[in-house]
C-alpha cells in the first residue's frame, strides 16, 4: 500500500521540478551574461537639443557590443551630477523594458528626453555630467552635459528628465 502514495508523491516533485524551467533561455548561460561597460562601448550621439527654457530635447545613446554575447535586460541607469549632487532620471512613463542579447558587434540605443530649464532657476538641474548604467552591472561611464540646465518636475519629485527602454539597432 505504501508503493503507491511514495510513486505519486515522486511523480509530483519530478513535475514541479521540471515546471521551474520556463523553456525561455534566462536559466543558466543560455541567456548570457549582463553587459557590461568595458565589454561593450557607449556612446553619446548628436542630441536634439533644447534651444530655450521650457523646450524640449532628445539624447540618444548607442551600445555596440566589443566582446562576448551579453544581455540587456531592464532599464539603462541614468543621473545628472550639479556640484555634488546627483538626480537620477526616470524611466519614461509607459515604457515597457525587453530583454535583448547583443552579440559581438550587435548595437542598441536608448534616448535621454529632457525640458530644458531656465539659468539661474534654483530648482532646475545645473548638470555638469551624465552618468550611464547598464542594467545587472554596477560600472558606469560618465559623460559631459553641453545641453544646459533641466527643468525640475512641476512637483519637485526631480528633474524634468526620462530614459527610454533599449531598442535593437540594425536587423
Amino acid at each position: 500500500m505504501r508503493v503507491i502514495p511514495l510513486t505519486v508523491t515522486a511523480l509530483a516533485a519530478a513535475l514541479l521540478l521540471t515546471a521551474c524551467d520556463d523553456g525561455g533561455g534566462k536559466n543558466g548561460d543560455s541567456a548570457g551574461s549582463a553587459c557590461e561597460i568595458g565589454g561593450v562601448s557607449v556612446e553619446i550621439g548628436s542630441a536634439s537639443v533644447a534651444p530655450a527654457a521650457g523646450d524640449s530635447g532628445e539624447i540618444p545613446v548607442s551600445i555596440t557590443n566589443q566582446s562576448a554575447s551579453c544581455t540587456l535586460d531592464h532599464f539603462p541607469g541614468v543621473s545628472l551630477s550639479a556640484g555634488g549632487a546627483e538626480k537620477t532620471v526616470p524611466v519614461l512613463k509607459g515604457a515597457k523594458a525587453q530583454t535583448l542579447k547583443l552579440a559581438k558587434g550587435d548595437s542598441a540605443s536608448f534616448s535621454i528626453s529632457y525640458v530644458r530649464g531656465k539659468d539661474g532657476d534654483e530648482n532646475a538641474v545645473a548638470a555638469k555630467t551624465v552618468k550611464i548604467t547598464l542594467p545587472g552591472s554596477d560600472t558606469s561611464r560618465s559623460f559631459p552635459w553641453r545641453y544646459g540646465p533641466v527643468a525640475a518636475k512641476a512637483d519637485g519629485s526631480g528633474p524634468d528628465a526620462s530614459v527610454s527602454a533599449f531598442q535593437q539597432v540594425g536587423d
